[in-house]
């Protein structure tokens, strides 16, 4: 199976520039980091929106990454030009398709992980983020879960994620009217916890990885009990 990730950019966020983030929160360095992870199962794209600058002044300008640059101006837009390109792509409906965020940190066996969960588990949605929120009882107690197993990893049944996702191509052509439908244009942001309930409630599933191979970094939203300052400082 082939992974095709398209990670998001942009020059100026309104939606992130004031998310409360670590001292070591450092966008450049984490995709570095990530970039340093890839190897021949991973066909990377970096899209940037131009909206809110030219990719010229991004860091990207000076990576030697495949890289293409429409006009969004924000999450919304941005996203919803994504999701148009990659439906237009004559992909394998195999072919896994991983989308994520620019603030992601990534453990470097993620990919060894992500393939391992599509392999082994029969699911529609895969994320490798372990997202707080899912200890949090005065929302899950209620919420039924299941634990399962891979070769290295445990994963758990949830009803959401974030935007940081993969799915197989067919899949995504199968739900390509309820991702759309979430980017609310009017809002400027991706209702992502939306699309996966509406997903879920329509009888799709979503799988995530335990512990986390990716967190998103944000203050009190990383994915835990991983020393995630460490794996970005180590050389």
């Amino acid at each position: 199976m082939k992974i095709r990730a398209f990670q998001l950019h942009c020059n100026f966020s309104e939606l992130s520039q004031n998310k409360p983030r670590p001292d070591w929160f450092n966008r450049e360095k984490i995709f570095d980091l990530f970039i340093s992870t890839l190897d021949e199962r991973v066909d990377y794209t970096a899209f940037h929106d131009s909206g809110n600058g030219e990719i010229e002044d991004h860091f990207l300008s000076n990576k030697n990454v495949k890289k293409i640059s429409q006009k969004g101006g924000n999450g919304a837009q941005a996203f919803l030009n994504l999701l148009n390109h990659v439906v237009e792509q004559n992909y394998s409906d195999d072919d896994i398709i991983y989308f994520l965020e620019d603030d992601y940190l990534h453990k470097p066996e993620w990919i060894d992980i992500l393939l391992e969960g599509f392999e082994y588990i029969e699911a529609d949605y895969y994320t490798l983020y372990d997202h707080p929120d899912k200890y949090w009882p005065e929302i899950w107690s209620k919420i039924p879960s299941y634990i399962l197993t891979t070769p290295s990893s445990h994963w758990r049944t949830v009803t959401s994620t974030t935007n940081t996702y993969a799915c197989k191509f067919k899949t995504l052509k199968k739900h390509f009217n309820i991702h759309t439908q979430h980017c609310d244009l009017i809002a400027k942001w991706v209702k992502d916890h939306d699309k996966f309930t509406h997903l879920w409630n329509i009888g799709s599933n979503l799988v995530s990885s335990l512990p986390g191979y990716s967190t998103h970094v944000e203050t009190g939203m990383l994915s835990p009990t991983i020393n995630w300052e460490k794996i970005l400082n180590e050389e």
